[in-house]
């Protein structure tokens, strides 16, 4: 059993964006009655949720708010700086009940409150969804900027998720972190891309600034990226194949059934 729930384990948490659930009818699917195993995943499950920054709704809310070890109060329970509230999680639907005041207590309040505005407003100019957390750390030094923006297109196959990841020092004005990308294409195949760049800026100090800075970072890699793509379309991608066949004559295909191999296709007699 413990080598069966690590292997389905594995597969919980490697799940694309935006298709844990369909790993969890598959689950339940191949497990039957097995409920034991369904419920010795919880933390894999959870472990997923907190690394990609899922997205929960509190009831009566419309508002979507992050789940992340940032803002883990332990036993699956969470906060939001921004509504001041704390709710549970249950992970494998990805669904919050329980919701309850969690008045924010920090010595960096103020800060974390501009930095909420600030970056809100900014992250809606580049990202057509995205969701922000502003967190204090455990020890109240330093302060946590999470970023999620979800595009999921079933429809046409791919899904995709851009998770940003800094922590800002009041004191220093230092601001350190990782951007990471990851989408997922399935039409008539299976290919997925993850990457990252990590960020390090000094000297960022206020709200405004601290975001200035960030947009700065996240425009220049999203600049990169687009780069690399054109690179790999133009260049890579094309030396797959040839441009014309051999005999330097596109393939008329409404006429291939009619074509005899060896002599309308290769020029030589037929035998």
């Amino acid at each position: 059993m413990a080598s069966k729930q690590a292997s389905v384990a594995s597969f919980v948490e490697s799940a694309p964006p935006g298709e844990l659930s369909n790993v969890v009818a598959d689950i339940k699917a191949l497990a039957g009655n097995d409920a034991s195993l369904l419920q010795s995943l919880e933390p894999a499950f959870r472990k997923y949720n907190e690394e990609q920054y899922a997205t929960v709704k509190l009831p009566g809310s419309s508002e979507a708010v992050i789940v992340s070890e940032h803002n883990s109060m332990g036993d699956n329970r969470y906060f939001d700086t921004a509504s001041q509230t704390s709710f549970q999680v249950e992970h494998s639907s990805q669904t919050a009940s329980a919701v309850q005041q969690h008045p924010l207590e920090s010595s960096n309040a103020d800060l974390i409150r501009s930095l909420q505005k600030s970056f809100s407003k900014a992250a809606a100019e580049h990202f057509p969804s995205s969701v922000v957390g502003i967190y204090p750390t455990s020890s109240d030094s330093d302060i946590a900027i999470l970023l999620v923006a979800n595009k999921y297109s079933p429809q046409n196959f791919w899904n995709g998720r851009w998770r940003s990841t800094y922590t800002l020092s009041p004191s220093s004005g230092g601001l350190k972190g990782a951007i990471k990308v990851d989408v997922h294409y399935y039409e008539d195949g299976n290919v997925r891309m993850s990457t990252s760049k990590d960020v390090d800026v000094s000297n960022a100090s206020g709200a405004d600034a601290v975001v200035r800075e960030i947009a700065k970072a996240e425009n220049k890699f999203q600049e990169e990226l687009n780069r690399a793509f054109v690179q790999l379309s133009e260049g890579s991608f094309k030396g797959l194949r040839r441009q014309l066949p051999v005999t330097r004559q596109r393939v008329e295909w409404e006429k291939i059934g009619g074509y005899r191999l060896g002599q309308d296709i290769g020029g030589g007699r037929s035998k």
